[in-house]
């Protein structure tokens, strides 16, 4: 299913003049199942940086990057602190630290306390992301359970990239798009399938 009707005006508009260089998405409840709808619609020409993020026990490692890894056309892998990141590449946030990304472009983890009671937390993923790239971002949230992501997006608008939430009447959990819409006013809100179609055109040209 591509962009609706109602919606391409609004992307078009989004979209303009924009060069992304780092989409990094952000979900919990339902959010594998979503990034299975997404990530391998991601061209294998693709140079933009992938950063993904999803609540995950902290008491056992993280097998997403595995997963995900089989199925998109794109190199997977988990970020490892102070890596640089690397276009063209779909990164995972691992298990029990939060990730972070700093100025010089490089990940950082750490063990500082949970954030809306996670860690890795996408606030504070979404936050430092916005400080390094600013309009050179796009920040996606899907699916979630409590209000993770919404500071986050929230700093992602006032550094000037884009914001794009998961439609909560379609999310199997509504919490964490509902609480963005109502915190930042997002630039775009679009149903899965809508996100799947807008993902590949979020690109560094």
């Amino acid at each position: 299913m591509s962009i609706p009707l109602s919606a391409i005006g609004q992307v078009g508009e989004a979209l303009r003049g924009r060069r992304t260089e780092l989409v990094v998405i952000g979900g919990s409840a339902g959010g594998v199942d979503a990034l299975i709808g997404l990530l391998p619609e991601i061209p294998v020409d693709y140079r933009s940086t992938v950063v993904c993020i999803l609540h995950v026990p902290a008491d056992r490692d993280s097998r997403l990057a595995e997963l995900f890894d089989l199925r998109a056309a794109l190199p997977v892998r988990e970020a490892r602190d102070k890596e640089q990141l690397q276009p063209g590449v779909i990164y995972f946030a691992g298990s029990g630290y939060h990730l972070s990304i700093e100025r010089d472009r490089c990940f950082s983890l750490s063990c500082e306390p949970p954030v809306q009671f996670a860690r890795p937390a996408i606030d504070v993923l979404m936050e430092s992301a916005a400080d390094a790239y600013g309009p050179a971002m796009a920040g996606i949230l899907l699916t979630g359970a409590n209000h993770d992501g919404a500071d986050g997006m929230c700093r992602i608008r006032e550094r000037g990239g884009l914001t794009v939430v998961q439609d909560p009447n379609e999310a199997q959990a509504s919490a964490m798009p509902e609480e963005a819409i109502r915190r930042c006013a997002p630039d775009l809100v679009l149903p899965l399938s809508a996100i799947r179609t807008l993902l590949p055109m979020l690109r560094n040209p």
